[in-house]
Parts: structure tokens; sequence; C-alpha cells
């Protein structure tokens, strides 16, 4: 089987049209000056396009930065092919649950719903469910440092069923 390249796609442009794009903002290499400035600039394009698309949960609503604890779940697949992520989160002393819908998932359905929580120790605290079509939602903060606890997440699609929820909790952590 022939080696293909990986085509990583982020903010809907493939790894190798970017490619094509450093090459057209650089002129193709000429000139060193032109070159560093524009592998600079290219660069910036680069991440910027990584980071399109991704969910950016550095900071709970009322709460500053927050810091990501365990693995992610993932919602109706794994980290290339899921509708929603879950994750669990410390920061402010407390301990809260996201959840993000994929933009893929997102634009294809167009009619969804989420739920976050905390589940500590097998009790469901800081639920909370957002309405129709938000991509990313916070349970409220726990105060559960000192007690086992794991994120969940709930995503109903509406065009599937209006009374099922597919979910993921993280794995557990004390």
């Amino acid at each position: 089987m022939a080696h293909r390249p990986l085509r990583f796609r982020a903010g809907g442009v493939a790894v190798r049209d970017r490619q094509v794009i450093y090459r057209r903002i650089t002129g193709g290499g000429h000139g060193r000056g032109v070159r560093f400035v524009s592998v600079a600039a290219a660069a910036a394009f680069v991440l910027a396009g990584l980071s399109s698309g991704v969910a950016h949960a550095e900071s709970a609503p009322g709460c500053g930065s927050v810091t990501q604890i365990g693995k992610t779940a993932y919602i109706g697949g794994d980290s290339r092919d899921a509708k929603a992520s879950v994750k669990q989160f410390i920061g402010c002393g407390k301990n809260y649950a996201y959840i993000y819908v994929w933009d893929s998932f997102a634009r294809k359905v167009g009619d969804f719903q989420i739920s976050v929580a905390m589940d500590v120790e097998g009790e469901l605290k800081g639920q909370r469910t957002y309405p129709r079509n938000q991509q990313e939602g916070w349970s409220a903060g726990t105060d559960s440092l000192n007690r086992c606890t794991r994120a969940t997440g709930g995503l109903k699609d509406f065009v599937i069923s209006e009374d099922t929820w597919l979910t993921a909790e993280t794995d557990r952590r004390c």
C-alpha cells in the first residue's frame, strides 16, 4: 500500500492546502528576508487554522483559568469522528464539567440539545441543560475537590429522537 500524507483538517483547510497557501504567501521562498517574514506569517496562519473549530475551554463562567484533569470523553464516536467532547476541569477551588458539540455534527444535524453535570461519588451535581443548538456548556462548579468525581455530558439529537440522550463520562478522578 502506498504511503499517503496525513490530511489533518482544522478550520476547514487541509494541511496540503496550507502548504499551497504557504508557497503563495512566501513566493516560493525567494529572498531571505521575505522568507523569514513569510514563514512567520504562514506559521501564524496555520496556528490560527488549527485552533478554529476546536473547543477552547480555558475559563469556566465566574472563574478565571481552569485546568483539565483526566482524559477527554467522546459522545457518539472516538477522537476522530465524535459528535461531542466531555471534559473535567478544576479551578477556583471547584470541579467543573464541560461539553462541546463538534462543528461537523452541529452543521450536519442542526437540531440538538446538551446537558452537562459533575458526577460526585455517584450523585449528579451542578447539572445544567442548555437551549437547543447551543454548542458548548459548563456545569455549575461543585465543591468536590476532596471527593471522587467525573464529568458527564449528554447530547440529544432531535432528528433521531425527542427522548434519547447520548452520553459520555470522563474517567473517575479521586
